[in-house]
């Protein structure tokens, strides 16, 4: 079989992808072991050469990677470009800590000597998504090689070329051929390769439903597996916010990857005192994005990834306000070639609605009037989702009791919108799944905490 993939900005295909059997995928799985096997013994500051080199290519090589991130899944270039950048980033990051996140941890006990070694646990399948097509991967694949395994990808089926461009990455940086392999897969064919005892876990990023499915196979195998799936993320804007500052980061935060990020903002909590004062500052900035050709530097909203993902948020919209939701801006799909959606916001939202119960991935944000404080919480934790969230107020030591103690979410975070850091833990609670990427946590979680005893 053949994978098509198509420009969202134009509808045109762009080139066909052939997909591997299952056994030809299998044989992949068996040149990675034995790559594995090899590089576990390598010393991290063998690794940590390579690992800036992946760095370099990656800098050396971002306006080639981006025109392909933008032309494959159709964000503007100018992102496509930080988004490589921060690929680097994390590179270097994992480069310069491994060695310090992994040093044996000494504990006295009655023993001469006892403490906790970590090790490798060998090949780790990554099913990936495709709306940071680049950063997705190198999230997990610099700390996973930095810990001595060995990377599976199976990436989304319209982003083939990524995938065939990070495994070069990583090849022209040096690495050992066949640690880090890309398999042209279907989705149907993944469970397959979790069975496979050449996989010993297995992490995802994306749908509820695709997380459940790898979870169920991965636990009936007995596998580690590691899932960060969808997020609502609440905003609460109290009453001493500072309003300008707020509307702005948060059109940015809903906007962001044309509203198809996980972390972006999506549900806005807004004390009754200052609610008319915000919507009409965040009407004003959201109908400001400018919608058009991703390539053009002008750009600042670009098409969602496929036309059939956009016609799914329409009818997200569409039932909401058969509900009696009120759209305040947006709303309609322009008559135009491309999977493009306007900024949009939705107003007078309610329990039972597709805007309040479901996550909304495109530039669609929905704006709830409350009385106060408490019920803020209450409406921001009343989602079975919990990635990230946030709080704007000019009382920071309010903000941080809020943030730290009320909100139930993976990240919280302050006067400002979430964002992916290397240096930070990343990950969610409830339905937006389990486990931690990135920082000391993200390296930790593919490998053994091993107990060495010495009596």
């Amino acid at each position: 079989m053949t994978i098509e993939t198509i420009n969202p900005a134009t509808n045109q295909v762009i080139a066909s992808y052939q997909q591997l059997t299952d056994k030809e995928a299998a044989e992949n799985l068996i040149r990675a072991e034995k790559a594995f096997l090899k590089w576990k013994w390598t010393s991290i500051s063998e690794r940590r050469i390579l690992m800036n080199k992946a760095a370099d290519v990656l800098q050396e090589n971002k306006e080639k990677y981006a025109k392909v991130i933008t032309i494959e899944m159709g964000k503007t270039l100018k992102s496509s470009i930080a988004e490589v950048e921060k690929c680097a980033l994390v590179c270097r990051y994992y480069a310069d800590n491994t060695e310090k996140f992994l040093e044996d941890e000494f504990i006295e006990t009655d023993a001469s000597k006892s403490y906790v070694t970590y090790r490798p646990l060998g090949v780790v399948l990554a099913v990936m998504p495709w709306n940071f097509p680049f950063w997705q991967v190198f999230r997990f694949a610099a700390p996973a090689l930095m810990a001595g395994n060995a990377g599976v990808l199976k990436h989304a089926s319209n982003v083939p070329h990524c995938g065939e461009l990070i495994q070069e990455v990583f090849e022209e940086a040096g690495f050992p051929k066949n640690l880090f392999i890309n398999v042209c897969i279907s989705g149907n064919q993944v469970e397959k390769l979790i069975e496979n005892p050449m996989i010993k876990a297995v992490t995802l990023t994306g749908s509820e439903k695709a997380g459940s499915a790898v979870a169920s196979k991965a636990a009936e195998h007995i596998k580690k597996a590691v899932l960060e799936l969808g997020g609502s993320d609440a905003y609460l804007i109290l009453e001493d916010a500072d309003l300008k500052l707020a509307s702005k980061l948060c059109t940015e935060s809903r906007l962001l990857n044309s509203g198809q990020s996980c972390i972006g903002a999506k549900r806005f909590i807004v004390l009754e005192e200052v609610y008319d004062e915000f919507l009409s500052l965040f009407i004003k900035e959201m109908a400001s994005a400018r919608m058009g050709d991703p390539s053009h530097k002008d750009t600042t909203l670009a098409p969602m990834a496929r036309t059939d993902l956009r016609d799914e948020l329409h009818k997200q919209v569409e039932e909401s306000v058969s509900k009696g939701a009120e759209i305040a801006l947006g709303g309609e799909i322009p008559e135009i070639e491309g999977a493009y959606y306007p900024a949009t916001i939705l107003v007078n939202v309610k329990p039972g609605m597709p805007a309040y119960e479901d996550e909304l991935f495109g530039p669609v944000a929905t704006v709830i009037k409350v009385k106060n404080e408490e019920q803020a919480i209450l409406v921001a934790n009343d989602s079975k989702f919990g990635l990230g969230s946030g709080v704007f107020t000019s009382d920071l030591e309010r903000g941080e009791r809020i943030a730290k103690y009320e909100l139930e979410a993976g990240s919280s975070f302050v006067n400002q919108y979430v964002k992916s850091d290397p240096r930070l833990p990343f990950g969610g609670i409830k339905t937006s799944g389990f486990g931690r990427e990135l920082s000391h946590h993200g390296i930790k979680e593919f490998m053994n905490a091993k107990t060495v005893y010495i009596a």
